[in-house]
């Protein structure tokens, strides 16, 4: 009988999207294990194509909530027979109620280290160096748990036959490049009118810009854009997360935040500009694959001032971030493109 192994982690959809290399060269190495991957269910589409994968949804707020809950989830999942090992890539209150559960059930556990002590030294100051990136950490876990294999990621591959070429007029701009100027948290959301001052400089220049995002605010910000500027394509609200990703893989380059769409884009192998404010690329979230020198970071003092950028700036400016001119990210982005273009 083939050897199940659990997988288990919730969360943002950056931290979910870190997982994926991690989880797919693992399952390619292991074509014989049968893989199961407990998390958000919206988040289904970026294991899509992993054929010994079978993901379940995790209801948090439903039939999953609270003790009760999780055990209903341990019976649902073992209802076709008992898996040989749980990887805990999560670590948080839920995910140890459900190993505990497994480890009642006879299941081996193997827990992922997310480096909490070494994140909190450098919010204090105590140390001012690159911290492990969370796609080792996730390689590593699964090394703890057994299984030596290279990280070989391709890259992915929308499970959707969904082109947009057409739709996108790609063809009628000299480069195109995707913004996503949002995040989830003040902190990490360059000020918008300098952001509009990029935009502007860019379609100018007959580049093609297409912003990605969701929700009303996005889309009013992202609509008066594309009426004052030309070659400007608001893609918000139009397209699922599959066809989103399959319309970043179109793009010469993906200008972002510290945010889900920094991952999604390294995930698809678009080269990534990223901004960063309240975090920093030193704690581990950078995109996978993407170059350190494409970060473009204040380096104060201050910084990161928190792991997530959820805490209000300590001066109340967000200096880490308004000290960063609108110039310096156009020059980073049309230098790049540039050197494409050779």
């Amino acid at each position: 009988m083939a050897k199940r192994v659990l997988l288990m982690r919730l969360s943002a959809m950056g931290d979910v999207a870190m997982t994926v290399p991690v989880v797919a060269s693992f399952a390619k190495a292991y074509p014989d294990i049968n893989i199961t991957m407990l998390s958000t269910p919206r988040f289904q589409p970026l294991f899509a194509n992993i054929s010994n994968l079978s993901f379940v949804g995790v209801d948090k707020a439903g039939r999953h909530n609270g003790i009760r809950g999780l055990w209903k989830l341990s019976k649902e999942i073992t209802a076709d027979g008992k898996f040989d090992q749980m990887i805990d890539l999560h670590d948080v209150l839920r995910s140890k109620i459900l190993r505990t559960i497994m480890r009642l059930k006879g299941v081996k556990v193997t827990v992922v280290d997310k480096g909490r002590a070494e994140k909190k030294a450098l919010i204090d100051g105590k140390n001012k160096s690159q911290l492990k990136q969370m796609v080792k950490r996730y390689h590593e876990t699964f090394e703890k748990a057994g299984y030596k294999f290279d990280l070989n990621y391709e890259g992915y591959c929308p499970n959707t036959s969904t082109d947009l070429s057409e739709s996108l007029n790609l063809t009628s701009h000299v480069s195109n490049i995707g913004i996503a100027p949002f995040a989830q948290h003040e902190g990490k959301i360059y000020p918008l009118d300098k952001m509009e001052q990029v935009v502007k400089t860019l379609s100018e220049r007959n580049i093609g810009v297409y912003l990605f995002g969701g929700g009303k605010k996005e889309e009013d910000v992202f609509n008066s854009w594309v009426e004052k500027y030309p070659n400007v394509i608001s893609l918000a609200g139009k397209y699922k997360l599959q066809e989103e990703m399959v319309a970043m893989k179109k793009m010469d380059l993906m200008l972002t935040m510290d945010s889900a769409n920094m991952h999604l884009a390294s995930l698809c192998g678009v080269k990534v500009v990223s901004i960063w404010g309240a975090t920093h690329p030193y704690m581990g979230f950078y995109g996978y694959g993407q170059d350190p020198e494409d970060a473009i970071v204040a380096n104060l003092d201050c910084q990161p001032c928190s792991a997530y950028g959820n805490k209000p700036c300590r001066f109340g400016d967000y200096r880490c971030m308004t000290q960063i001119n609108s110039e310096t990210v156009c020059k980073k982005v049309l230098n790049i493109l540039n050197k494409t273009e050779d």
